[in-house]
């Protein structure tokens, strides 16, 4: 009966961890899956560590973000010191799991790497120890099997695990319909993060934008996407005074389905959108002394996993001091006068979701990792 340890720390690996979790039990009915994660996966059937919370974090993290992750990372470390398991399944979350997969290593355990961490973009001086301590890398991204393959590195691309999540084509108007917004008039969707620091950064830019774009376009709707690890206490401060904004939780795929528009903070969620088939505006803002770490270290010309994935400036990303409520809005009125450029945004998303390849991620992966521990 075999026995594995799947761990991740951010909102979106929780998702894809409870994909993985679903595909592993139905190959594998009597396989005990344990890990650390959120409800996603715990409604998968994974028996989630206690008191091990995952850390999500963004930028240079403050004292309590350290304290937290060592705290986590030193719990999780007597675990896999303690108890055997047929593999460790680490979910994204790079800042945790390779020091996590480097204590591992010390007892001898089989560790498999799931969604890569992207060191084709930084941290190239992580290769080394990913060469030393992981068995396996099972990739998201297409360009990434070769890559890692030409650095040592036994890898397999199974495909993006969004496709797996996603329907097959959305209906905007349908969409409309279900989240109560009247179908004729613009709107413009808020996807500000899944992260407490960075929803609080994004989310009054984002709001003073609407404001902007509704003067010239008094009618228009605003719905905001609230990530599952968000709390309403968060949120409540901040949209105090906007009380024209439509909050829906856990309905981002919806969310951006109704939107003629989406202002959406750089991550998984810019490829969600282009899959989805909705134009966006990219942004990204962190602290300055995390900025300027960044500037020197990624090799990329783009920080939006939908230009990285083009590889050119399919859409708009709009950066740190550029980040300003007037920019954004700028930049969203022009992208709503201008059809025809929405018109090419969308025709280069199919040929973009069609370059990821068929839906299957999860259960491709979990067939790898399965294979593997029999060996």
């Amino acid at each position: 009966m075999p026995k594995l340890l799947l761990v991740t720390g951010e909102a979106s690996g929780d998702v894809h961890g409870a994909q993985l979790a679903r595909a592993l039990r139905e190959l594998e009915p009597s396989i005990t899956l344990v890990g650390v994660g959120g409800g996603h996966m715990a409604q998968a059937g994974v028996q989630l560590l206690p008191h091990i919370a995952r850390v999500d974090a963004m930028g240079v993290p403050g004292f309590q973000q350290l304290w937290a992750g060592w705290k986590t990372l030193r719990q999780l470390s007597t675990v896999v010191k303690h108890t055997r398991f047929d593999a460790i399944v680490l979910i994204d979350s790079p800042g945790m799991n390779l020091r996590l997969a480097k204590a591992a290593a010390k007892s001898s355990q089989r560790i498999i790497y799931y969604i890569a961490p992207q060191v084709w973009a930084w941290g190239r001086r992580r290769l080394h120890l990913i060469r030393k301590v992981i068995k396996r890398i099972l990739a998201i991204l297409p360009f990434e099997e070769s890559y890692f393959r030409k650095e040592g590195i036994e890898c397999d691309y199974v495909g993006h695990p969004l496709l797996d999540e996603l329907e097959e084509s959305y209906d905007g108007r349908q969409s409309r319909q279900v989240l109560g917004l009247k179908s004729e008039k613009m709107v413009v969707g808020l996807l500000p993060g899944s992260r407490t620091k960075e929803v609080q950064t994004l989310l009054p830019v984002f709001l003073e934008s609407f404001h902007i774009i509704q003067r010239q376009y008094p009618e228009s709707q605003c719905i905001l996407a609230q990530a599952d690890s968000i709390p309403d206490s968060l949120l409540e401060p901040l949209l105090r005074g906007f009380s024209f904004v439509k909050r829906f939780k856990g309905k981002s795929s919806e969310v951006m389905a109704a939107s003629d528009l989406v202002l959406v903070a750089s991550g998984t969620a810019t490829l969600q959108a282009a899959l989805i088939g909705t134009p966006m505006i990219v942004v990204y803002r962190t602290s300055r002394l995390t900025y300027q770490i960044g500037k020197r270290l990624v090799t990329i010309p783009y920080i939006g996993l939908v230009n990285i994935l083009a590889g050119a400036a399919l859409v708009p990303e709009i950066l740190q001091e550029r980040a300003t409520a007037q920019n954004i809005a700028q930049e969203a009125l022009v992208l709503i006068g201008d059809s025809t450029r929405q018109h090419v945004m969308k025709e280069k998303f199919q040929v973009l979701r069609k370059s990821l390849g068929s839906p299957g991620a999860s259960r491709r992966a979990a067939e790898i990792i399965l294979a593997e521990i029999r060996l």
